[in-house]
C-alpha cells in the first residue's frame, strides 16, 4: 500500500506495475512472489478466495481503485458479475475514476467494446449502470481497503486464522497446519504463518 516505501519500491523495480498495481509476473517471477500473489486464493477446499471474499474497496475519489477488478460496487468484483462485458471491454485496467469521468450512464462514453454488442450484452450494460448509478465521488478522499470482519480495528492475523479454521473440512487439516503454527516463545503462544514444518522442539 505505501508505495514510497522500501519493498514497494524493490518489488515494482523487480516486476513492474500494470495498473497502479504491483504486477504478479507469471511463471517467470519467483516462487516466493507467486506464493504471496495467490494469498487471496485461499486455503483449503471450504476457504477459496477467502482474503478476497473479506475485503473491499471504499471508494473516495477513484483514482487508486480499479473499476473491474477491484471489490468495490456489490457483493462481488465487476468482472466476476459482468464476465462477458469484462471480456468485451477494451480497456480492462481503469479506475472507477477514469470510467466516472468518462461517463457510466447508460450510453456513456466509458463503455467501448471490441464489438458491437448483443441485445443481452446490451442489458448487462444497463444493468451496470443501475448498479452505479448512486456512486457518488469524494474529491477530497483517497480510497482504501476495509477488513469486512472487523470494520473497526481492520484486518489481524488472529481474525484471519480464526475464519479459516472455523471454515476448514476438519477431516483435512493438513492444508492449514501447514501454513499456520502455533509456537510458545518464552511462554507465550503466538500464532504465526510459516512455508516450513515445526521442529521437534
Amino acid at each position: 500500500m505505501d508505495k514510497e516505501g522500501l519493498w514497494y519500491r524493490v518489488l515494482k523495480a523487480r516486476y513492474g506495475e500494470e495498473g497502479g498495481r504491483l504486477r504478479e509476473a507469471g511463471r517467470h517471477s519467483s516462487l516466493w512472489w507467486r506464493m504471496l500473489c495467490k494469498v487471496r486464493g485461499g486455503v483449503g477446499d471450504g476457504v477459496r478466495n477467502w482474503f478476497e471474499g473479506n475485503i473491499c474497496r471504499v471508494v473516495g475519489d477513484g483514482l487508486g481503485t480499479l473499476f473491474w477488478y477491484d471489490h468495490w460496487a456489490g457483493e462481488t468484483s465487476l468482472r466476476f458479475k459482468y464476465p462477458r462485458l469484462f471480456d468485451l471491454a477494451v480497456n480492462k485496467v481503469c479506475t472507477v475514476a477514469d470510467l466516472e469521468r468518462e461517463g457510466w450512464d447508460d450510453g456513456g462514453g466509458a463503455w467501448v467494446w471490441r464489438r458491437r454488442l448483443l441485445a443481452w450484452e446490451e442489458e448487462s450494460v444497463r444493468e451496470c449502470s443501475l448498479l452505479l448509478h448512486n456512486v457518488v465521488l469524494q474529491v477530497n478522499a483517497t480510497d482504501k481497503w476495509s477488513w469486512n470482519r472487523d470494520t473497526t480495528h481492520g484486518y489481524s492475523v488472529k481474525e484471519a486464522y480464526r475464519f479459516i479454521v472455523s471454515h476448514e473440512d476438519h477431516s483435512d487439516r493438513s492444508r492449514v497446519d501447514s501454513v499456520w503454527h502455533a509456537h510458545t516463545i518464552k511462554g507465550v503462544p503466538v500464532c504465526v504463518a510459516s512455508s516450513t514444518q515445526p521442529t521437534s522442539d
